[in-house]
């Protein structure tokens, strides 16, 4: 049984042996054409494949036994600038690169800040009586009630009205009496005491319907009504039913909410870009999805002290109201505006310490880097003020890992530039050696 089974095994090492011999040719040849392709490329040196700036003229290994790697010369262009990267386009799809197309469009730097709304100084509303008096009635008793233009707010009684009114009903009636006076100057004065009282009237702001009424009845009123100048919302009220008022008396304030403030503080690096005119968007929790849109309308002249910020105006629309004073608000400032600026998405550029740049796409897996010098960002995009132009594509996804194989790329070219050097000059010394052997030959043929 021990002897079948040796048996067994030794013809089925010669089966594999035969096996072996009848492939060992085609592997050979697969092999040799594999070593003859690659030495067909010429070698530049050999690199650690842990430590790229580790390089040897000759094969060699690691301390972990890693041979090196080869570094061949690169076929391409000569024109190519240092640092150019080509790669299989497979590789390139499997790394992930993305690209975009640099393009011309406006562009401004976006300030991001924290505003508060406030009223429009310049739709407030002050009211304060002419004259002392009394509060009668109170028609309009609420804050925050809406009121239009000439909406009847309160009646006051004051004996000064009184009296102005008696006043102008004599002058009428003087001027009744007198306007059938064969005498110009009688009847020119009656005229002129009735335009005077009329004025005191007007001065003191009663209204026009009562002034009519007066003329209509020629009975003095007790109460005279005051009006709203303007249309907005009531935000104070300073006088009840029967209080006693004097020109010192704030009566009401009213707000027109049409158009309201936004204030904003800036930091010092941002003010050189903000200038009066400049674009906004603002954002409030009280309105979700919505954008609002306004636009710088006064710069303050001066910093706070406590904080080194300058405050800046926006002014934005408000037709329905629904930016209430005292909100908080997301604003952004559209500042600097370029036009027709060359810009490229933000995540195309590689930042390496001071200095920034791009690759920028040659030809299909070619990759050129690109010092760029950059200009305002925002939306997600950067200008580009010099280095790219308008239409060239530039890698958006994926540059890390070009950028760390074009710097291998660029160390390997400034290794090599000194051998350069010294191989021209050497072909330079022979060319020169050649020509003075042909000119001995020329001489001694002579």
């Amino acid at each position: 049984m021990n002897k079948q089974t040796v048996m067994i095994a030794v013809l089925m090492l010669g089966i594999g042996a035969g096996a072996g011999l009848m492939f060992a040719p085609s592997q050979q040849t697969m092999d040799g054409s594999a070593t003859q392709g690659k030495a067909e490329k010429e070698v530049l040196f050999y690199r650690n494949p842990m430590n790229p700036a580790i390089t040897s003229p000759v094969p060699a290994k690691d301390e972990m036994g890693m041979d090196y790697i080869p570094v061949y010369a690169d076929g391409g262009h000569d024109d190519a600038p240092a640092g150019t990267v080509s790669i299989d386009g497979v590789v390139v799809q499997s790394m992930g690169v993305r690209t975009s197309k640099a393009i011309k469009r406006t562009l401004s730097h976006d300030i991001r800040t924290i505003g508060r709304i406030t009223y429009d100084e310049e739709r407030v509303a002050v009211l304060y009586p002419k004259y002392e008096g009394w509060v009668e009635d109170v028609f309009v008793d609420k804050t925050g009630e809406h009121v239009s233009r000439d909406t009847m707010l309160l009646s006051i009684y004051s004996p000064q009205l009184v009296a102005t009114q008696e006043e102008y009903l004599l002058a009428l009636k003087n001027a009744d009496m007198l306007k059938d006076s064969p005498f110009q100057d009688v009847r020119d004065g009656a005229a002129s005491l009735v335009a005077s009282a009329l004025e005191r009237l007007q001065l003191l702001d009663v209204p026009e319907h009562q002034i009519r009424q007066l003329n209509q009845t020629r009975k003095v009123m007790k109460g005279l009504h005051m009006h709203s100048p303007v249309d907005g919302t009531v935000i104070n009220i300073g006088a009840r039913d029967g209080q006693r008022v004097t020109p010192n008396t704030e009566l009401y304030k009213i707000a027109d909410l049409s158009r309201v403030w936004v204030l904003v503080d800036l930091y010092e690096d941002d003010i050189p870009w903000v200038s009066v005119g400049d674009e906004a968007h603002m954002r409030v929790t009280g309105v979700p999805g919505h954008v609002f849109q306004g636009k710088v309308s006064f710069i303050y002249p001066y910093l706070d002290a406590r904080t080194r910020t300058l405050k800046v105006r926006l002014e934005f629309d408000n037709p329905k109201q629904a930016l209430k004073p005292e909100m908080f608000a997301n604003v952004s400032i559209k500042a600097g505006k370029q036009f027709n600026a060359v810009v490229v998405p933000l995540e195309a550029i590689v930042r390496t310490g001071k200095q920034a740049r791009v690759f920028v796409q040659r030809d299909v897996g070619k990759f050129e880097p690109r010092k760029v010098v950059l200009g305002v960002g925002a939306d997600g995009l950067v200008q580009v003020l010099s280095g790219v132009e308008a239409g060239e594509v530039v890698v958006t996804s994926g540059q890390f890992l070009i950028d760390s194989e074009s710097r291998l790329k660029e160390a390997t070219a400034k290794m090599l530039e000194p051998q350069r050097h010294k191989d021209t000059k050497e072909n330079m010394h022979d060319m020169q050696m050649d020509d003075m052997d042909m000119q001995d030959m020329r001489m001694e043929g002579m």
